[in-house]
C-alpha cells in the first residue's frame, strides 16, 4: 500500500468536522448567490436567461454554429428532455433553428440564428462587467491564484483520469 492510498483511506474514515461542513455550506450558499445575482443582471440587461446564454454560447463555440442535439445537452449539461424543452422556448422566440440531421434520421442539429447571434454578441460585453463586478473585483490576484489551485485539485479529484496539464486553463 502506498502513502497515498493510506491517505485516502484515513480521509474516506473520517468525518468532515463542523468547520468543513460550513465552508461547504458557504461555498453553496455563495456560487448560488452568485448565479441569481448574475442571471437577473443577465435577464435585464438582454433580456436572456443564464439557460438560453448557456446554449448559445455552446452554439456561437460549435463549428458552423451547429450542433447535434446530444452534442447541444453534452455541452451545457442537461437532460435531452429538458434541452428539447429549452429549445422549443429558443426556436420560437427565433434564437435558434433545429434542422432534421442530415446523416441521422432520428436526430436533429440545433444551428444559431443571426438573431440568436445577435442578441448572445449583445449580451456578452454586459455579462461580462457584471461577472467582473460580482466575482473579480471581490478578489486580489494571490486569492485568484488561491482559487485556481483549490479549483485545480478538487477537478483532479473528481477526475483522477485527466491530469492538471489538461486543465492548463486554471491558471490566471
Amino acid at each position: 500500500m502506498s502513502d497515498g492510498d493510506h491517505v485516502t483511506r484515513a480521509a474516506a474514515r473520517r468525518r468532515m468536522s463542523v468547520g468543513e461542513l460550513a465552508i461547504w455550506r458557504s461555498l453553496v450558499d455563495t456560487t448560488a448567490e452568485l448565479r441569481r445575482i448574475l442571471g437577473a443582471q443577465l435577464l435585464r440587461d438582454s433580456g436572456l436567461s443564464p439557460a438560453d446564454y448557456a446554449v448559445l454560447l455552446a452554439l456561437s463555440e460549435a463549428r458552423g454554429r451547429r450542433l447535434r442535439s446530444s452534442e447541444l445537452a453534452a455541452a451545457v449539461d442537461w437532460e435531452r428532455s429538458r434541452l428539447s424543452h429549452h429549445l422549443g422556448r429558443m426556436e420560437k422566440r427565433g434564437l435558434i433553428r433545429r434542422d432534421d440531421c442530415p446523416t441521422d434520421s432520428r436526430g436533429a442539429e440545433v444551428s444559431l440564428t443571426e438573431d440568436g447571434a445577435r442578441m448572445f454578441r449583445g449580451a456578452t460585453a454586459p455579462h461580462a462587467l457584471a461577472i467582473k463586478k460580482n466575482f473579480a473585483d471581490a478578489l486580489t490576484p494571490e486569492e485568484f491564484e488561491a482559487l485556481a489551485g483549490i479549483l485545480r485539485t478538487l477537478q483532479n479529484h473528481l477526475h483522477p483520469e485527466q491530469t492538471s496539464t489538461s486543465r492548463e486553463d486554471l491558471h490566471v
